[in-house]
């Protein structure tokens, strides 16, 4: 990849002043940082329906001057906003959705939801919007002020808790011009890392498999149905059976969508969904296709037929070094947030809440590590597919609490609360800094790309899971939101009447339970 020189002003400008810069105009957005993780937190949106969060996000970046296009990639929550212009490209993503069942008042140190049974950010996405744009502000005012070529992008990760749309990106061409992308992530500690990393992710296919059958009276002439439910219970049974069988790096789990109506009729419509979870790419398509053929062999005991609908895909992901070590350096250089006493009694309350070890939150960054040998593999995340197209590291950023359980409530405390609120203009310190390494450094966008091309994908190339039926599964989620949206909206964040969510929900910080 050939760069074009960077201009004369570019090349006058000195990188340790302007991080330095940086950092100084991240402190002084940290009211709008704190607004967005908090705003972002009372919408509580699942994937696919994060109307709001949308809404409110471009709403911020077009009055600043990005230009932004909505729907993209035929998801009509995603969208691209763009400032400045020429090479390099570097592009920010986040993730914006939610988890179901996940309602948490916030800096409260049990379980008490703000509506019983609603969504809530129990994965705590509602920071990453507020350290990426944050981050893309500063940058624009820099790159306005000291004439810096280059385009920044920011991109939203939608339903990233069902997978369901980065493959659909990388297939629309959201990446095919970018020089190298800045994911981000909540998480507890302050940290980057390459290649597998720590060895805990895995790829995976997400599929529904919809069975259909014959209905009949169940009591009196059960002879005349099929049933489809049947076929759901067969298809279980058998992977529980050949689960015995398959490598220790898989992981496959399912949940019955559909079981029928009522025990008098014979099913004539079942449904079931699994996650089939592994390493790489043949292994994860070995899983898929024995998934299909155990629903075909279902459908053969049943006489019943099967379609099936890929919701969502992912590699598993593979960062680069060059950006990772870049990354690294700043985040030693911002450290770790100061957490006062309130905050370590918030962590330490929840931890002993929730049976987990009670050690407070992080104080210290941990020093890059070299990649596991022998990935294990664990949990999944749609970036991996942008990793397989383009240079890219995930910052994790620490705005939530170690020893939590992930995907519930008790990781959702924090995520309106100081604890948040400072992760987060952390991570958006490191964001902006790394990007100035990349916009003032063209050497190192070189050195990335050589990782990417004689290191990382020297004998695997992408393949996308993807067929080009398949198409993004934006209807998922709406009828749990049109339930719940009415009564979250009277709990939205107003920042023109409260300085903080925890205000405006009359919370005492922190909230423990009374010692007995």
């Amino acid at each position: 990849m050939l760069l074009p020189s960077i201009s004369t002003a570019q090349q006058g400008v000195e990188l340790p002043a302007l991080k330095q810069e940086a950092t100084a105009d991240v402190d002084g957005l940290q009211t709008l940082t704190q607004q967005m993780v908090d705003e972002i937190f009372s919408f509580s949106e699942l994937g696919f329906q994060e109307v709001e969060t949308s809404r409110y996000v471009t709403g911020i970046l077009e009055k600043n001057g990005f230009h932004v296009e909505r729907g993209v990639a035929g998801i009509p929550t995603a969208w691209v906003a763009t400032y400045g212009s020429g090479k390099p490209v570097i592009a920010f993503i986040t993730d914006v959705d939610c988890i179901p069942r996940a309602s948490q008042k916030p800096g409260v140190a049990y379980h008490a939801p703000i509506i019983e049974g609603a969504p809530g950010h129990g994965e705590g996405h509602n920071s990453g919007m507020a350290v990426n744009v944050t981050a893309a502000l500063v940058l624009k005012k820099l790159m306005d002020k000291h004439h810096l070529a280059g385009t920044i992008r920011l991109i939203p990760g939608v339903a990233e808790e069902l997978l369901g749309t980065k493959a659909f990106y990388v297939r629309a061409g959201l990446f095919k011009d970018a020089d190298i992308v800045l994911g981000a992530h909540v998480s507890h500690q302050f940290a980057t890392t390459y290649a597998t990393g720590e060895g805990i992710w895995s790829g995976l296919v997400s599929v529904q498999y919809f069975f259909h059958g014959k209905a009949a009276h169940a009591a009196a002439r059960p002879w005349e149905g099929r049933s489809a439910l049947d076929a759901v219970s067969l298809m279980n049974a058998g992977w529980e059976f050949r689960r015995e069988h398959l490598r220790l790096q898989q992981r496959s789990h399912y949940i019955v969508l559909n079981g029928g109506d009522q025990p008098n009729v014979v099913p004539s419509e079942a449904a079931v969904w699994y996650y089939f979870r592994e390493l790489d790419y043949p292994h994860i398509k070995e899983l898929y296709e024995l998934g299909d053929t155990m629903a075909q062999a279902a459908t053969m005991m049943t006489g019943t037929t099967v379609d099936h609908h890929l919701v969502g895909s992912a590699w598993p992901p593979f960062f680069n070094k060059v950006i990772a070590e870049a990354q690294q350096k700043n985040i030693e250089a911002v450290g770790m947030p100061k957490w006062s006493d309130a905050d370590q009694t918030l962590a330490k309350a929840l931890q002993k809440e929730i049976a987990a070890k009670v050690e407070g939150l992080k104080e210290k960054v941990e020093p890059l590590s070299e990649p596991a040998k022998n990935p294990a593999g664990g949990g999944s995340d749609d970036v991996g597919d942008i990793s397989w197209n383009v240079p890219m590291v995930y910052l994790m950023y620490p705005a939530n609490i170690p020893n939590l359980p992930g995907h519930s409530w008790a990781n959702g405390v924090a995520m309106a609360t100081p604890i948040a609120h400072k992760g987060s203009t952390a991570g958006a310190k490191v964001q902006a800094m790394t990007a100035l390494d990349f916009l003032l450094q063209p050497e190192l966008v070189r050195q990335a790309w050589d990782y990417f091309r004689n290191v990382q994908t020297k004998e695997i190339h992408y393949e996308t899971f993807l067929s080009a039926e398949d198409k993004p599964a934006i209807e998922m989620n709406k009828e749990k939101m049109e339930k719940f949206a009415p009564q979250l909206k009277k709990f939205y964040y107003d920042p023109t009447r409260y300085k903080t969510y925890l205000e405006q929900l009359g919370t005492q910080y922190p909230t423990v339970k009374a010692q007995p």
